[in-house]
């Protein structure tokens, strides 16, 4: 049952939540499909967002009234939406009023204490597989917080009970590491969790020293030692498993792993990026190309 709390947010005694910014299109809807997912196995609030473009008065006539009509409209679209979240779910439904949607999806988000914002992508791409549109875009380049993106199809596949969660494990310690955001999500909604580390030649650099064979075997033994770290430093009650993705190019590493139905997989942001913000890098681009699941960017985090 969807209540309208748009002009009201009570911050301090809500359980976790789950922004979801709604279009009333098959890309909304593949967005509540994943956001059902996420609170069904968490337990969450679903905080349905259709962000209306705010119209500053110019004295234009009508321009008010126009102003109106986008708010009842979004308002239908986001009841409509609720629609598709089962009845043993809490959703509620909220038409803000912004300069962008991005801008006011993410504003909505923080104030309400969300853990994470989900959004469809967009159309034009293959079934079961991510386009990033110009919101998607956006947030996974700016978010503040956990961005989930949902692959074009998501609401037509029978109903997803998640139970896997991947994470791309960095070769290093960085700032940019999503294993702690994912270790959390995995025990608060019960995944098993897999950690995969990828090995590929494109990044060897000078291999006149070296050859291809032996470059790889250096780069396995280091990730594996890695994930080894990884695995002992999980707590004890999760199910865990480590896998390095090795070929000769990403897309090889990449094309090695396997995807379920319940998979969700977590990345972090650029080591270049922004603090305490999502920004996509080229390799959790390719992973976003590569994968039929769910993904989530994780925010890099505070310097």
């Amino acid at each position: 049952m969807s209540t309208d709390t748009t002009n009201s947010v009570d911050t301090h005694a809500a359980p976790a939540r789950i922004t979801v910014g709604y279009l009333a299109t098959a890309s909304g809807d593949d967005g509540v499909a994943l956001a059902v997912a996420l609170a069904r196995a968490t337990g969450a609030c679903i905080d349905l967002v259709c962000v209306v473009r705010s119209e500053e008065p110019d004295g234009t006539p009508g321009r008010a009234a126009y102003q109106d009509m986008l708010i009842r409209r979004a308002r239908e679209w986001v009841a409509a939406g609720s629609d598709l979240v089962p009845d043993d779910l809490t959703v509620e439904v909220h038409t803000p009023v912004a300069e962008s949607f991005t801008e006011g999806l993410i504003d909505f988000a923080d104030a309400s204490g969300a853990g994470l914002i989900v959004v469809g992508g967009t159309r034009d791409g293959l079934l079961g597989r991510h386009t990033l549109g110009s919101i998607s875009s956006e947030l996974v380049h700016w978010s503040p917080l956990p961005v989930a993106l949902a692959p074009r199809g998501y609401a037509e596949r029978d109903e997803v009970v998640l139970d896997s969660l991947t994470v791309a494990v960095p070769t290093t310690g960085r700032s940019d590491n999503p294993l702690p955001f994912a270790v959390a999500l995995a025990e608060e909604a019960h995944l098993a969790l897999r950690l995969v580390s990828l090995v590929s030649l494109d990044d060897a650099g000078d291999l006149d020293t070296e050859t291809s064979a032996q470059t790889r075997a250096r780069h396995i033994s280091a990730a594996t030692d890695i994930l080894d770290e990884a695995t002992r430093r999980a707590p004890s009650t999760l199910s865990v498993e480590s896998v390095v993705a090795d070929g000769d190019t990403l897309s090889e590493a990449l094309d090695s792993l396997r995807w379920g139905e319940g998979d969700l997989v977590a990345v972090g942001s650029a080591r270049l990026g922004p603090p305490s913000r999502a920004f996509l890098g080229s390799t959790a681009a390719r992973i976003l190309r590569n994968t039929t699941a769910p993904m989530i960017v994780v925010p890099k985090a505070a310097d």
